[in-house]
């Protein structure tokens, strides 16, 4: 008796000892950058909550780290014609709540885009606004009707969460209450404090295999260095957007690791376009100076993108002279970004008519992106070496886009992300004729038009053609190059740090997804 009593003492203080690393394992905390604003996983089209929702639903596809599509809750996706795309769906999934997953979820779930669109502030109307007609051809089988072909609804498909029939109706303040959060993903909901954190636990009946981590806590963290710190004192196992200015100092930490990726996300700027009298942009006769092409080529001429991602971002970036980072589907070999140049700019500003300059305000945000208060100030001095008389001013993003999106500013420094992998994601928003009926140019906040531009861009969405198609981007992309629709400054590079016996899939997109982090 005492021997087994002793037996198990010692038993007991192994498992103590021995024990608790697998029983830390089970619970991972990460420290994003942003907070998440809503848990309606149709009603925003913004990063943080796009990706927190691929924690917990699947699309009918999910994109891969490098963005392409593979199967998800669809085993197969075949056109039927030139208008129908057929969808079979993997059998034997099952929502949270344990419902089976049948083609009626996946009607329900586009039937609901509209009505979660409403007073969205970028609603992901764009990617089932092509289709006209669902039809449910038995349990696992759905087709989708066009009006035209739609060769990238697949594409566009993997930005919709699907959810079970019974939410149709439901409201996205209701969502946001945590009722009815329910998905087929990797983990499973458990509650959400706003601008604190989100639990999450795993679902074990995961189709794509049991999650490492039994409970998964995201904090929201979005000050820089408090995120840094809380790694380092141990109160997060992982952080995503590592300030370029911590690198260093974590490389040389062996407690922890990094990890990168070239990150998908663009960082440019918008210009009005269309007033002739702009709030925060104004020449001697107190017009609006940015309608002038040469003026946006002079500003975009001005700005030493390289010596940027040297000095404010640590060399964590990529200039930018298109919309797309090479690799991805319609991105034009040869577009490169413009060089520095301050004289060749101050002469085109002359050529504008304006030799000494203009007035500008310069609105960015301070809490955003990666550096983006010192970006913005950066840019807003190399705009005065060209003579442009600059005042910067930033603010946090939740009250900056909103007054963006009204047109309060002149100048919008905005990020886009191609959310589907290809160029039609961001042309489309950022640069084709704003119109709010048919849900195009939703992102198009310094309304440029184009005509020749609209053509190209609204060939290539209906080209079933891959070779054709990308032409027609391509060449859509030049033109608004040359007309400077929109000023691109760099792409991101997207970078984690971990403990160093963590390690994460990175991504193009730069979600940080808990499925995807494992232990070594």
């Amino acid at each position: 008796m005492l021997k087994g009593t002793l037996r198990a003492v010692i038993l007991g203080a192994l498992l103590a000892a021995f024990g608790s690393g697998p029983a830390l394992a089970a619970e991972l905390r990460i420290g994003l950058a942003a907070p998440v604003t809503s848990l309606d996983p149709v009603f925003y089209v913004g990063g943080p909550n796009s990706a927190m929702s691929r924690n917990m639903y699947d699309a009918l596809v999910n994109q891969d780290e490098k963005q392409q599509i593979r199967p998800a809750l669809a085993l197969s996706w075949t056109p039927v014609g030139d208008t129908t795309w057929e969808f079979r769906l993997r059998s034997g999934v099952r929502f949270h709540d344990g419902t089976p997953l049948t083609a009626e979820d996946v009607a329900a779930t586009i039937r609901r885009v509209p009505m979660a669109a409403e007073n969205s502030p970028s609603s992901f109307m764009r990617f089932v606004k092509d289709i006209k007609k669902i039809e449910v051809v038995d349990p696992l089988t759905v087709r989708l009707h066009t009006e035209t072909p739609v060769p990238l609804l697949p594409n566009y498909l993997s930005r919709i969460s699907i959810m079970p029939a019974a939410m149709e109706k439901a409201r996205t303040q209701d969502l946001d209450k945590g009722n009815g959060v329910i998905g087929t993903g990797p983990y499973r909901f458990v509650s959400w404090q706003p601008d604190s954190q989100i639990v999450l636990e795993a679902n074990p009946d995961y189709w794509g295999g049991k999650p490492a981590w039994d409970k998964v806590v995201y904090r929201f963290i979005p000050t820089d260095s408090s995120r840094v710190a809380a790694l380092l004192a141990g109160d997060v196992d992982l952080i995503e957007n590592v300030p370029s200015s911590s690198l260093n100092v974590l490389r040389k930490n062996q407690n922890f690791r990094l990890e990168s990726a070239s990150g998908n996300r663009v960082l440019y700027l918008a210009l009005d376009h269309d007033r002739e009298v702009s709030p925060f942009a104004a020449g001697p006769d107190g017009k609006n100076p940015l309608r002038d092409r040469k003026v946006r080529q002079a500003m975009s001429m001005a700005i030493a993108r390289d010596a940027l991602i040297a000095r404010i971002m640590d060399g964590q970036g990529v200039p930018a002279g298109q919309l797309v980072p090479q690799g991805f589907f319609g991105w034009v070999p040869g577009l490169e970004a413009p060089k520095a140049d301050m004289s060749a700019a101050k002469k085109l500003l002359a050529e504008a008519g304006y030799p000494d300059g203009f007035t500008l305000t310069y609105h960015a945000t301070n809490d955003r992106y990666p550096n983006d208060e010192k970006v913005a100030q950066a840019i807003g001095q190399m705009f005065s070496k060209i003579g442009i008389k600059v005042s910067v001013v930033t603010l946090p993003g939740n009250v900056y886009f909103s007054r963006a999106s009204a047109r309060e500013f002149s100048i919008v420094m905005g990020g886009a992300a191609a959310e589907t992998g290809e160029a039609a994601s961001v042309l489309g928003p950022l640069l084709a004729t704003f119109d709010k009926e048919k849900g195009q140019g939703q992102g198009n906040r310094g309304r440029y038009s184009n005509p020749e531009f609209d053509r190209l861009y609204g060939e290539a969405l209906v080209n079933v053609d891959d070779a054709k198609r990308e032409k027609l981007l391509q060449d859509a992309t030049r033109l608004a190059m040359e007309d400077v629709g929109v000023i691109p400054v760099f792409f991101f590079t997207n970078n984690w740090a971990m403990r160093k016996d963590l390690s994460i899939a990175p991504r193009a997109d730069g979600y940080t997804l808990a499925f995807y982090v494992s232990q070594k």
